[in-house]
């Protein structure tokens, strides 16, 4: 079975310890360990990787063309920013789940719009910890349907 590729973009590695206010203490080891669960009891594997770097996530992306069935991103800032990851997910045509911790739209305008929500199959946001195991559930879905 393809395996579904989890990218965590630019500071989430900083989870836990940047704006709890707004992430609340969760960290990324436990947003790992969580999607490791849930992809064991939905039947799937996954690669998970964080960048902090826009090409690295670019080069990921593509590289997973015909490797990977599914795509669970967090783009965070390069959500707004990127056309560059936008036009990777686009060009491979990889079934893409965007999801956020928080709530983009309930925050500052300039997160209000997605550069990946239109090449994407849908969002997740606002559910913390449960954007990422929904996300995942719906990627593995949306890869077993072909």
């Amino acid at each position: 079975m393809p395996k579904i590729l989890v990218i965590h973009g630019p500071n989430l590695n900083l989870l836990g310890e940047r704006e709890v206010d707004v992430y609340g203490k969760l960290t990324i080891d436990e947003i790992n360990s969580a999607l490791e669960k849930t992809a064991k009891e939905e039947g799937v594997e996954i690669e998970i990787v964080q960048s902090n770097h826009e090409g690295e996530i670019v080069e990921l992306i593509g590289k997973n063309k015909g490797k990977a069935g599914a795509l669970l991103i967090n783009p965070a800032a390069y959500t707004h920013t990127s056309v560059a990851i936008r036009d990777a997910i686009s060009a491979t045509k990889l079934p893409t789940v965007e999801v956020h911790l928080s709530n983009i739209y309930a925050r500052e305008e300039f997160r209000h719009t997605s550069l990946v929500a239109p090449v994407a199959k849908g969002q997740v946001s606002g559910f913390g910890l449960h954007s990422y195991t929904l996300g995942l559930k719906a990627a593995a879905s949306i890869m077993r349907k072909g």
